[in-house]
């Protein structure tokens, strides 16, 4: 039986606080009710005795509270899913955001999902391919990973994040293969951008979106990630899909967090964000993974900007204790012009070396990657060193090197918004640019390697 109660007390910002309750639940669903019928929600943040703060997720404006109605519904916020969400657009509630009609639910789910028994893991290993060379050559996604973009203001992160989501597939079953893309705060124009970009590609067909527009109310960005990954979920374990979730911006996301939290008089840690930041994020990323038994998977690239570029600001630093690594965007690279500036020598995937390799991708990946870090390395080095002291200070070897670097960001970095590139050509790619070098400079690859890959023109000594 729903619990109605007209003690409605005080409302500050998007909390409001009932008094006289019993029985009331964390995380329970609310019910607004206006003396004219007009209806808003909210949900459970804390009770205290016969207290509860209800979290509202819509504006708390015109609200009268002296003749308003609190409805607690036994029950926490639940997401419709079916197999029809596939070429949807929802809002941050999970409403349908493209006029169409209301979802026939195969069943509901609890946004908050149900924690993964660790024991009950699958080890990701298996390769996703995104198209990108500088995240497929370098810094490999794997199946189940979590692997964040830490981008700046201003940087193309939406243009990514479509690149991303248009073309990858996991090599093995990719017909089984889907897409979930929730955007959180983000501008009308970006909104607009990325589904024209869907529907434009056919990618819609395998994608479901969660839109959550930066003049919706920010309380509602607290529930878009949740959303999008319930519907992950879902798909994963469910239906048995391969799930590629893409979260941006995070740093909206932790926005939010901040308001309610300066909200509840709660106080601050670093640079004001709440305490439990950590903790909440974790709650969202480590809802990635595989399970044993099933052959769904979760993989998460959630996208975050980092302000003032600054990488140890609180949330691209607690995001990187979570996460297994980082793709890096640059701005230096942005200004040369490099499309997308991804800096791959700061990025990082921890688990790249599991997804890579013969019966994965091709037996000449690892050594070729590992050639390709070391040789950009050393020409960056021989660029600074010729700023600081001329081209007349470089040895001959310095100067190829030197060259190898300005080709290796302008051809194998820099690929454009729209060109898909499989992941031999990301492979055949890197052989073509290291046969620039010397074959004695090869200290990675081993001989037998290097015969049947490396193109012959490189094979002169010193």
């Amino acid at each position: 039986m729903l619990k109605e109660y007209s003690t409605i007390r005080e409302v500050v910002g998007p909390l409001m606080l009932v008094d006289g309750v019993s029985g009331v639940k964390y995380s329970e669903l609310v019910e607004i009710e206006q003396a004219n019928g007009e209806k808003r929600s909210g949900r459970v943040l804390e009770i205290d005795g016969d207290r509860a703060l209800v979290q509202l997720f819509e504006s708390s404006q015109g609200r009268k509270i002296e003749t308003a109605k609190a409805r607690f519904l036994g029950r926490s916020i639940e997401l419709s899913v079916s197999m029809d969400m596939l070429g949807r657009v929802f809002d941050g509630l999970g409403r349908p955001r493209d006029n169409g009609p209301e979802l026939i639910p195969e069943m509901r789910l609890d946004m908050n999902g149900a924690p993964i028994n660790p024991a009950a893991r699958d080890y990701p290993d298996e390769f996703i391919q995104t198209g990108i060379s500088a995240i497929d050559g370098l810094n490999t996604l794997v199946r189940g990973q979590k692997l964040p973009v830490f981008s700046g203001s201003g940087l193309p992160h939406a243009q990514l994040a479509a690149q991303i989501a248009r073309p990858a597939k996991v090599l093995k079953g990719a017909e089984n293969f889907a897409v979930v893309f929730g955007a959180i705060g983000i501008t009308f124009e970006e909104a607009d951008y990325f589904i024209s970009d869907f529907r434009r590609t056919g990618a819609i067909d395998r994608t479901v979106l969660f839109m959550n527009l930066a003049n919706d109310p920010a309380i509602e960005r607290f529930a878009t990630p949740r959303m999008a990954l319930t519907a992950a979920e879902y798909l994963a374990f469910e239906k048995d899909m391969h799930v590629l979730v893409i979260l941006t911006d995070i740093t909206n996301y932790a926005e939010a967090l901040r308001e309610i939290s300066a909200a509840r008089k709660e106080v601050p840690g670093r640079r004001g964000y709440p305490g439990y930041l950590y903790t909440d994020l974790a709650s969202l990323y480590e809802r990635a993974g595989r399970i044993h038994g099933k052959k769904g998977s979760v993989t998460q690239i959630p996208i975050l900007s980092m302000p003032e570029d600054d990488k140890t600001h609180p949330i691209p630093d607690l995001t990187g204790y979570i996460t297994e690594g980082q793709i890096m965007l640059s701005r230096e690279l942005y200004r040369k012009g490099l499309q997308p500036p991804i800096d791959v020598l700061p990025s990082l995937s921890r688990l790249k070396d599991k997804g890579i390799g013969k019966g994965k991708t091709r037996e000449d990946h690892a050594p070729t990657m590992n050639q390709l870090f070391a040789a950009y390395s050393r020409g960056k080095e021989a660029k600074e060193l010729a700023v600081i002291l001329g081209d007349a200070a470089l040895s001959d070897l310095d100067k190829q090197y030197a060259a190898f670097s300005d080709a290796f960001e302008r051809e194998y970095v820099s690929q454009g918004y729209t060109t898909n590139r499989s992941i031999e050509e990301t492979l055949d790619l890197g052989w073509k640019l290291l046969a620039m070098l010397p074959r004695s400079e090869h200290k990675r690859i081993r001989d037998d390697m290097l015969d049947k890959y490396l193109p012959k023109t490189s094979e002169k000594e010193g």
